[in-house]
């Protein structure tokens, strides 16, 4: 069983961590009194580890108004991850094929918390479609991978918030409707999202397992809704459930 929990001495770096991940693409700038509002420390502690972040290029000091943002050496970072992921350099070969075959974007995704985030992306031919998303954080709920995900790994369901928040106009708020749509993505082997996480976008998804059956992370296929209606996603997830036992490593 892994061992979650932070080790002990841990608290000054749990507390930098959860500054950095107030930082979202809504909010990419914040002040000292609203970090330490969202955070729940005191404006001199905040300080204190921002200033440490600051020194290592993580966080960004605006000269002007005196707000804070995520740093150079945070983008660094997640360029040497991307280069160093295993499971990116394995599936990257088959995201281009199932763009190629299938015209649409291929993505992989991979769990973080209650989210799913794009590891890998390859656009396919189409000029309207999904692209540039490397990155990006969806949640779980409203995402084809996100509910695959849940459907294989039952206890995420436990970090899900009680109230499941609409993204668009059929995302699924009911964590009950949620947990009986499982039961048919487990038997079917693919999970399917049509206009929950954006009006007009659809998406079908597969886990991916390692050689010891441990789901690793999401392959999907998405575009518009109006291009990939019923009978496309079927045939998009049998394509995907395919793809992913060839990605399989023999054990």
């Amino acid at each position: 069983m892994n061992d979650s929990s932070p080790p002990q001495g841990a608290q000054a770096v749990l507390r930098a961590v959860s500054l950095l991940k107030l930082f979202t693409s809504e909010q990419p700038e914040m002040s000292l009194a609203q970090l330490s509002q969202a955070s729940g420390l005191n404006k001199t502690t905040t300080h204190r580890l921002l200033r440490a972040l600051q020194s290592q290029a993580l966080i960004d000091k605006n000269a002007s108004t005196g707000s804070y943002s995520l740093g150079a050496g945070l983008m660094a970072l997640g360029v040497q991850a991307l280069a160093s992921s295993d499971l990116r350099r394995r599936v990257r070969p088959m995201l281009k094929m199932l763009a190629r075959e299938t015209g649409e974007t291929a993505t992989l995704e991979v769990p973080v918390e209650d989210s799913m985030l794009i590891l890998d992306e390859v656009a396919g031919r189409h000029v309207v479609a999904a692209a540039g998303n490397i990155g990006t954080r969806w949640p779980m709920h409203a995402t084809s991978t996100g509910k695959v995900l849940l459907a294989f790994e039952a206890h995420r369901m436990e970090a899900l918030p009680d109230s499941l928040p609409a993204l668009a106009q059929r995302t699924m708020t009911s964590k009950d409707m949620l947990a009986q749509q499982l039961v048919e993505i487990r038997k079917r082997g693919f999970a399917e999202s049509t206009d929950e996480l954006e009006d007009g976008f659809a998406a079908v998804a597969t886990v991916i397992r390692g050689a010891l059956g441990d789901v690793q992370g999401a392959l999907s296929i998405g575009g518009p809704s109006q291009r990939l209606g019923p009978a496309k996603r079927a045939e998009l997830g049998a394509a995907l459930c395919r793809a992913a036992a060839r990605l399989r490593p023999e054990y």
